[in-house]
């Protein structure tokens, strides 16, 4: 398979040593630095985009590829305010367009807990819920996409929990889930839940300890969206 990686820093350049170590070819490595190679690339010679770029740059290598009829995974966080334009794009084109905050199965897997949980919760009201976040000092956007992820399978499944806020930032109310976000080297990424009462405190974390599963789940995604159509999520992807 010839991958076309659009967004080429520290995840770029793992994914690239994974999916070489896998059998693939990378038809291009494309960053800000040599961004006018882009028009030179071939479409027929790419059949999927991994785009892990920054946000100021995920729409338009996304909408790159989806009018040239290629297949995107896309990892890029702090842009989906324009998601809606980016799946209306995918099914105007026919399309394929996946998106994820965080390719790890783990997380995945720690996405699925944390909805479980919330579920569990509304069975009391006397716990209050927050979020932190730990990340290294190179990572642009706060909170994490992973961390408004989790806040949104919160608010879907414990009553009284309407949106999130980033602590610092905005008054806190009781309809909002506090997140808070660090800046600490050279943590790839820590994510904390936690339920409080004049009791007991409940806590579930995930921890990564490399960028590889982040990276790894980006090209099995690669490999499996192959004559795939449509917007697409983790939830295609592991059946759950």
């Amino acid at each position: 398979m010839k991958i076309l990686l659009l967004g080429y820093g520290k995840m770029g350049k793992i994914i690239g040593q994974i999916a070489e170590s896998r059998g693939h070819l990378l038809a291009g490595k494309i960053n800000l630095d040599n961004l006018t190679d882009l028009d030179k690339i071939n479409p027929a010679e790419v059949d999927v985009v991994i785009e892990f770029s920054q946000p100021e740059s995920a729409v338009a290598n996304i909408t790159w590829a989806i009018e040239r009829g290629i297949p995107v995974v896309s990892g890029t966080t702090g842009w989906l305010e324009h998601r809606p334009q980016i799946e209306k794009l995918t099914q105007e084109k026919n399309g394929a367009f996946f998106y994820a905050s965080n390719y790890s199965i783990g997380v995945n897997i720690f996405f699925k807990v944390n909805e479980f949980l919330a579920k569990l919760i509304n069975e009391t009201s006397s716990y209050e819920v927050a979020i932190e976040e730990i990340h290294h000092t190179e990572k642009k956007d706060a909170p994490s996409g992973t961390a408004i992820t989790l806040a949104e399978g919160i608010i879907q499944n414990l009553k009284g929990k309407t949106d999130w806020h980033l602590t610092g930032q905005v008054d806190a109310n009781e309809h909002s889930i506090p997140i808070t976000a660090k800046r600490i080297d050279p943590a790839p990424g820590t994510h904390i839940i936690t339920y409080s009462s004049e009791i007991d405190t409940l806590e579930i974390s995930h921890t990564a300890h490399s960028r590889q599963g982040f990276a790894l789940g980006a090209v099995l995604v690669a490999e499996w969206i192959k004559n795939k159509k449509g917007v697409l999520s983790m939830n295609d992807f592991l059946s759950f």
